[in-house]
């Protein structure tokens, strides 16, 4: 009889899923969520009308209205085109599986979203991971080492990075892409936090596309991406996509809550303020290092991770420990910026949890 050691390649049995923390009763600060609901008017109208939609039905396959709610929403290029995904990791399989060829490698930065590496081993790719800074910076010179040698096909650059928040130099990333034989694929899951984008930079490069999602804006129960790129590129993936992928009660809700992208905007600004507070008040704990960042969360390393984790969750918070995500993560925790009175909790939390 068979059995999964026998049929299953044995470098998905080597992997660990993909964990999601369970967050009943805590303060989720854990998965860059926005803290904030809907106003009840919003919530009235989705009610109203998400009762009224043909469930019995398949979704409109051409997403025409989503990807025009898109467009006014995020003022996205018209001479580019639109590929929506399940989430970003949808994106990222699709973006996969269509350079898989024998031999080829999907290049990013470590540590990074840790989905290029699952996605790559999914596909059954090498994964070229480049070690950052010390401080978390580009590491150019082993950046442009590592695609010369590899060759990649794909190139991966979260912008800002995930885990660490940060910023890179757009200079550095244009020589990246210039030095890249195959695509570079800038992911701005956290652009609604960031200083800038290359969103309005597509047309300089013919190798380049941009992934978001809606999540980070408070969409993420949405599980809604989007790929903007050129219809050279777009239309070959789309034979990747597979038909109905973004289901009706997800195009019906984004259609409605992006026609009131102000409501969204202004969640994004006060937690643009609460990131600033937040950070500014963690430095004046003893023990601690603060990485800048320009996403909605925050890193930070302790003394010892996992003591102070414990020590969170013993009071009722839940955050990202990250220990033992990558060497240089060694005690570092990744503190989602929440709603005000999350954020002056969390740093009672972690004052008293440092002592």
């Amino acid at each position: 009889m068979s059995n999964p050691q026998q049929l299953i390649r044995p470098d998905i049995l080597a992997l660990k899923a993909y964990h999601v923390q369970p967050a009943a009763n805590m303060v989720k600060l854990d998965a860059m969520e926005n803290p904030f609901g809907l106003p009840p008017t919003l919530c009235d109208e989705l009610g109203e009308t998400l009762g009224k939609l043909p469930v019995n039905r398949y979704p409109d396959a051409s997403y025409a209205t989503l990807k025009a709610s898109l467009r006014r929403a995020f003022s996205l290029p018209d001479d580019m085109q639109l590929l929506l995904g399940n989430g970003s990791d949808e994106i990222i399989q699709i973006l996969a599986m269509a350079v898989a060829k024998p031999g080829t490698a999907i290049l990013s930065v470590e540590p990074s979203f840790v989905m290029y590496r699952m996605i790559a081993t999914f596909c059954n790719m090498r994964y070229v991971g480049v070690p950052l800074k010390a401080d978390f910076t580009l590491d150019l010179d082993a950046t442009l080492a590592a695609i010369k040698r590899e060759q990649p096909a794909l190139v991966f650059l979260a912008y800002p990075n995930n885990p660490t928040g940060n910023h890179f130099e757009p200079a550095e990333i244009e020589r990246i892409i210039h030095a890249t034989p195959g695509l570079v694929v800038i992911d701005e899951a956290y652009q609604a936090f960031a200083r800038d984008s290359f969103l309005p930079r597509l047309a300089e490069f013919d190798n380049v596309l941009v992934m978001r999602t809606v999540s980070k804006l408070g969409l993420a129960g949405l599980r809604l991406g989007y790929l903007v790129g050129a219809a050279q590129w777009l239309d070959e993936l789309e034979k990747l996509r597979l038909p109905y992928n973004i289901n009706v009660l997800t195009q019906h809700a984004a259609e409605t809550v992006l026609g009131h992208i102000d409501v969204l905007n202004a969640q994004t600004q006060v937690l643009r303020e609460e990131r600033t507070k937040l950070f500014s008040a963690l430095t004046t704990l003893p023990g601690i290092e603060t990485f800048p960042s320009d996403a909605n969360f925050i890193l930070v390393r302790v003394p010892d991770a996992n003591a102070v984790n414990a020590k969170l969750r013993a009071q009722g918070i839940l955050i990202k420990n990250l220990d033992a995500a990558h060497p240089s993560l060694k005690n570092c925790l990744r503190l989602t910026v929440g709603a005000p009175e999350e954020n002056q909790m969390l740093f009672e939390a972690l004052k008293s949890a440092l002592i």
